[in-house]
Parts: C-alpha cells; structure tokens; sequence
C-alpha cells in the first residue's frame, strides 16, 4: 500500500498547482472545515471521473516539497476521536481512511477520499465541491450540482454513452475509408457494429466524428514568432468532415511543413539532408492528439507553429487508473475506447504503447506538459543555421551566456533551483541524475526545480535525455 500510495503523491507532486481532488498543507487542523474538503474532495473526484481524492499533510502548497507534519490523525476532538467526529457527519459513508508515509525523511499524511457513488457526498447535511482549488457550497452551482447527478446516476459521460446534438448523419466517406483499407462493411450492420448509437438508439458523439460531417474544425495556426503575442502567419482550419480524414489530411501538412535542409557544415563530397523536425514524432503526437483528446465536450485538438517548434495540444488530462510515470512508460489506457479500437482495426494506431516512448526517445520526456484541462507536445525546430556556428559547433549558448549574467539577481529563485541552475551553467551536458548526485536532492526535487527554471525562463533543453544538451537563457 504504502509503495503505491507513495508513488501517487509523488505523481500528484508534479502538477504545477493543486487540483479538485487534492489538496497540499502542512500543519493545518481544523476539524470541522477537514469535514467539508471531504464532503468537496470526493463530490470532485466523481465530478472529473477520479476514483478517489486525497487530502496530504507535510507538503508545501507551493513548491509541493516534502516538509513533513505534526498533524495527527488519532487526536480528538472535544474527547471524541477525529475519525468518529468526521464519520459521524459525514453521509453517505465514503470509507475515507488516513495513512501515514515518509518522503525525503520527512512525515507525511495522506487522507484518501474515494469518490462520491451514488449521491453527493455531504458534511453537517451541506454538500461541498471544489471550483479550482477553494471549497464551495455545491448548491451555489446549480450547473455542476446537476451534472454530478448525472454522472452519479448514468456514469461518466463518454463520446459512446452521450448523444450527439446532430441525428441526420450519413457515412459515405466511413465506408469508403475501410474499403481503401481492404475492409468492407456490411452495411445494414456497421453503424450498430461500430458502436455508433446510445443505449436509447441515437446517435452519439463518435458517430457524429465519423460521419461525412463532423461538425467540429481543427486549426493549424502560424505564428511568425515563438508565442502567441506575435504576429499569425496563416490559420488553416480542416475538419468538417469524417474524422479520419482529417487526421489524415494534417499528417500530410505535416509532411509540407517538415522541409528538408542541406546541412553543408564538414562537407566532403555529399552534403547532409536534414529534416526540421522528427516525423514519426510528429506522426505520434497527431495521432495521440485525435485519440485521446476529451471530444465528448465538444473541444477539438489544436495545433500551433512558432518559429522554433510545434504545440499540439489534446483536451483533457490523463485518463483515470492512468500515472505519470505509467504513460511515460508506453502503458496506454484509451480515453476513447471504442475509438481506439477503430484506430487499431484501420491500422492507424497499434496497443503496443509505442506512441510516447519514440516522442520521448527523439526530445525527452520535457517534450510534454500536463496542464489541468489539457496535455500538450511541444517538438522543437532543428534549423540548420540556428543550431551551429561558423565553425560548425553546437550554439545555443551552450556555454552559457556570455555577459556571465551580470544583470540576473536570481532572486525569484529558491536555493534547490539556483544550485541546479550552477550546476548547468559548469556542465550543460550534465544529465539529471548527475544533478542529483551533485546536489543531493533526490528525483523529484530535481525534476521540480528542472521544471521552475524552464517556466521562469532561465534555462532550455535541446535534443533528447541522451544525446541533447541544456541551454542557459538568462
């Protein structure tokens, strides 16, 4: 319990904030308000499809380093025990329990909140639920009070179970794209087949993706800089279409984007064709995009060009029963699972979990970011006349800046991040495990300050975990 418990706060650790249903404190106690985060905490949960909450003890609200507690779970509270007190009140029973575990040598408890079942979950008679990361009156949202009913009497909505707004589909272009593909449908029994109806017989949202009118675009935006602040080159939007279509029409924009480039740089007799960027990364990254993007809400995935790399980001987060270091790992659990089996049947995509691994293995695992509603991938631009000098060496700053930094006070920067950043600064092809060792903090500290030095702008990686290097910024 405690190796899987210690691993899901660790997991929990690497968000950049805290979310509906977790919350960081160190030494807080106030038994009546602990009530209401239960009565939040697992209301949210059920709410964004968790199994379970967590309320955690020892760890910084900010940094969400390990700082341990003096809270004690067996105190009372006016001569009753806490655990009595909280399940006295609570309905219905949710059967939290708390747990106590070491991280970094430091004392840490971790109250696990399973999710609302069947109705929500309420304290002293109110139901609570988080918006963000504060604790609110269910009631004072009608919307999200309805919603959680919904889910907790028909289940998580999904693209299968959830009607599309759209009934008068055809799929023409369906049957034309499985027949390219050496698969011919019988067509009296294909939508049926396909998993294209409700329970209640009508249309649901994977039908309305596959249908020879998807009724949703997907927009690949320029920008002639490297934010958004900067001018847009060109939008093309596609989409409107059968799903699979359109998946296939940006792969091949992909292709026109990913020019080749002559690297002359030590040329002897034949010079060097260098793409802009790794194909099959992209490749992977669109498909995961298309499959695991949250459609059930209506949002599409998206895809943006600055001049030094490519975005593509997918709604939704990391699905249920998933972990960081499992999707790392290639352990692919289907946001959409009857859409994944279609993927699979069409040879679009295989369950080997092969997709992240070849993203991570070209650019390192800094190639993602978990945001709280969306995953995005970030693939960097291999310009040829960026990437080397005049005597064909590495740039980048790769020895850091120049000027030493003179005008940079390091002064929103914790004493982890500024030892991290020197350490950089002496070796930018040192690894992360060398930081470790040189600095004595352990993986997650490490990946933490990593983390804040790219967000504050002091520090880039070029290239993969292997063979890539650290670029110093300011």
């Amino acid at each position: 319990m405690n190796s899987t418990l210690i691993s899901k706060i660790d997991e929990l650790r690497q968000y950049d904030m805290e979310r509906e249903w977790f919350e960081f404190k160190e030494n807080w106690n106030d038994p009546r308000e602990l009530g209401e985060y239960i009565s939040a905490i697992s209301n949210s949960s059920a709410y964004e499809g968790r199994e379970c909450g967590y309320f955690i003890w020892g760890i910084h609200d900010k940094t969400h380093e390990p700082v341990g507690t003096k809270f004690d779970p067996n105190q009372n509270v006016r001569g009753e025990p806490l655990k009595h007190f909280l399940a006295r009140q609570i309905y219905p029973d949710v059967n939290f329990h708390f747990e106590e575990i070491y991280l970094e040598d430091k004392r840490v408890v971790v109250l696990v909140i399973p999710a609302a079942k069947t109705i929500p979950t309420s304290f002293s008679e109110e139901r609570y639920i988080r918006i963000g990361s504060s604790k609110e009156k269910l009631r004072k949202y009608p919307e999200k009070e309805s919603f959680l009913f919904s889910i907790l009497r028909t289940g998580f909505p999904t693209i299968e179970n959830t009607a599309s707004e759209y009934q008068e589909l055809s799929f023409e272009k369906l049957i034309i794209y499985y027949g390219a593909k050496g698969i011919k449908l019988n067509t009296t029994q294909y939508e049926k087949n396909l998993g294209l109806y409700t329970a209640d017989g009508k249309y649901n949202i994977m039908a309305q993706l596959l249908s020879d009118n998807s009724h949703i675009p997907v927009r690949v935006a320029i920008f002639s800089g490297k934010s958004k602040s900067d001018n847009m080159y060109s939008v093309r939007e596609f989409g409107f279409q059968c799903l699979l279509y359109t998946l296939d029409e940006i792969l091949r924009y992909g292709d026109v984007l990913n020019i080749i480039q002559a690297d002359e740089v030590d040329r002897v007799v034949e010079r060097k064709e260098v793409p802009l960027f790794d194909k099959d990364a992209f490749r992977e990254a669109i498909i995961n995009a298309f499959l695991h993007n949250k459609w059930v809400e209506m949002n599409e995935p998206m895809v943006t060009i600055y001049s030094d790399r490519i975005e593509i980001l997918s709604r939704g987060t990391i699905p249920q029963g998933q972990t960081v270091e499992g999707f790392f790992l290639g352990e692919s659990i289907p946001v959409n699972k009857k859409l994944s089996e279609i993927f699979l049947q069409l040879h679009i995509s295989e369950k080997t979990g092969r997709g992240v691994p070849k993203i991570t293995e070209k650019y390192g695992k800094e190639a993602f970011e978990f945001r709280e509603n969306s995953i995005i991938v970030k693939i960097p631009f291999n310009w040829i006349n960026t990437m080397y000098d005049k005597e064909g060496n590495k740039g980048g700053n790769k020895g850091g800046n120049k000027e030493g930094n003179k005008d940079v006070s390091y002064s929103d920067l914790n004493e982890t991040q500024k030892v991290i950043l020197q350490a950089i600064k002496n070796n930018p092809n040192i690894t992360k495990r060398e930081i470790q060792e040189k600095i004595g903090k352990g993986k997650t500290a490490v990946d933490r300050g990593i983390s804040n030095l790219k967000e504050k702008g002091y520090i880039e990686h070029i290239g993969s975990n292997r063979t890539g290097y650290w670029k110093i910024l300011r």
